[in-house]
């Protein structure tokens, strides 16, 4: 009897092993047919089954299910990535189960290379499928004007291939302008570590992140060196250079930075500009102007360095008058006259370039208010009443605080 029990047992245990390797054909056949949401509940069931739940090949033949599913959503929104982020962790769990090994067993299936262009059903349905797939998808919503979804399934086209520079640029490029700072860092930081890849423009956004949206200069400047060992020629890494020694301050290694890039790009703007700056800083008022006009002189729309050479020629016109007034009354009788048109020589100076500033950003109020103030001051009532009218129409009658 217990031999007859046993065999029943055995023929049992035969008959439900079997019913679900049934199971598992099915979803095969719907599969191949096209009736996806069957063949998903014949493999979910095949999943949870003792027998056919611990088989990789049951997981392989679901993410295969999943991946179908994706492909053939063409709404592409945020439903369709889940749906291909579920189709991803099947294919990882498949593999992990298989051995984790590309190159042999489940794991050569799962990472079968997928052709483009061969009909559907010849296409693999591996997880390069899946890749490939993902990227065409975040090509439509991008075109479309959807960067968002562009940007997720560019992220899911990258979780599969953290080598394939182009998916990883555009994910990267789109999550910055999405300002979702640290996503973006986590797909540059992978093409930094690509050996062959050209990444310039990449350290340009890392650096950019890091100094602004990370408030970390200490981090951009390490970048910034670390770039240049690469690129040791590229202008604008030069000028991050110098622009982050700035801003640690770093005066001494600043000026050091900015003499050697004159060297070979002497009439780089901006860093004439930078210059100019650090002189001012250090008191050297006549180096920083000669630098500010200079940079003007190479560009004559460059906005800071107008804006930087009349704002030093006020100030030089201000300190005048103040040092006038401090004198003592005899003195000053003496001298007013002579300090007097000194300063007003500067004010007059001072107007070709915030007229330039004024031309190149044509609503800016504070420089209109400025040359109201020179003007007035010059007795040029008929430029000054020009710049009241502007500032009345954009700021209103109210807009005077104060004269200079």
């Amino acid at each position: 009897m217990k031999k007859l029990i046993l065999s029943m047992a055995l023929i049992g245990a035969t008959t439900l092993a079997f019913g679900q390797k049934k199971v598992v054909r099915s979803a095969e056949k719907n599969f191949k047919s096209g009736d996806l949401q069957t063949a998903l509940s014949d493999i979910e069931a095949a999943t949870a089954d003792p027998e056919t739940g611990v088989d990789p090949e049951t997981y392989l033949i679901k993410a295969q299910i999943e991946t179908k599913m994706f492909g053939s959503d063409s709404s592409n929104t945020k439903q369709t990535y889940e749906v291909g982020q579920a189709a991803l962790a099947t294919f990882m769990k498949a593999f992990e189960m298989g051995g984790s090994n590309k190159e042999d067993g489940i794991g050569k299936d799962i990472w079968e290379e997928d052709v483009l262009g061969v009909p559907d059903n010849l296409r693999p349905y591996s997880i390069n499928t899946l890749k490939n797939t993902s990227f065409d998808k975040a090509i439509e919503r991008y075109n479309e004007g959807d960067q968002e979804m562009a940007y997720y399934f560019f992220d899911l086209a990258g979780e599969i291939a953290p080598e394939d520079t182009t998916i990883h640029y555009n994910a990267g490029f789109l999550a910055n302008d999405l300002e979702m700072y640290e996503e973006a860092k986590k797909h540059f930081n992978l093409l930094l570590d690509v050996e062959e890849y050209d990444k310039l423009n990449t350290y340009y956004f890392m650096v950019q992140i890091l100094s602004g949206q990370d408030e970390n200069p200490e981090g951009a400047y390490d970048m910034v060196m670390a770039a240049r060992e690469e690129y040791p020629e590229d202008k604008i890494l030069a000028e991050y250079e110098i622009q982050l020694l700035l801003q640690l301050n770093k005066m001494d290694e600043a000026m050091a930075s900015i003499q050697e890039a004159l060297k070979s790009d002497p009439n780089n703007a901006a860093i004439l500009l930078r210059s100019g700056f650090l002189k001012e800083k250090s008191g050297d008022m006549d180096g920083a102007m000669a630098d500010y006009k200079k940079s003007v002189e190479v560009d004559p729309d460059f906005y800071d360095g107008n804006f930087y050479t009349g704002a030093l020629m006020l100030d030089r016109a201000r300190e005048i008058l103040a040092d006038l007034n401090a004198l003592p009354d005899d003195e000053w009788e003496k001298k007013s006259e002579s300090m007097g048109k000194e300063a007003d020589n500067y004010y007059k100076e001072s107007i070709p370039y915030f007229t330039k500033v004024l031309e190149i950003r044509p609503e800016n109020t504070d420089v209109m208010e400025i040359l109201f103030q020179v003007h007035t001051r010059l007795k040029n009532t008929e430029e000054a009443d020009k710049y009241n009218k502007k500032l009345i129409e954009l700021k209103g009658p109210n807009w005077m605080e104060g004269g200079m």
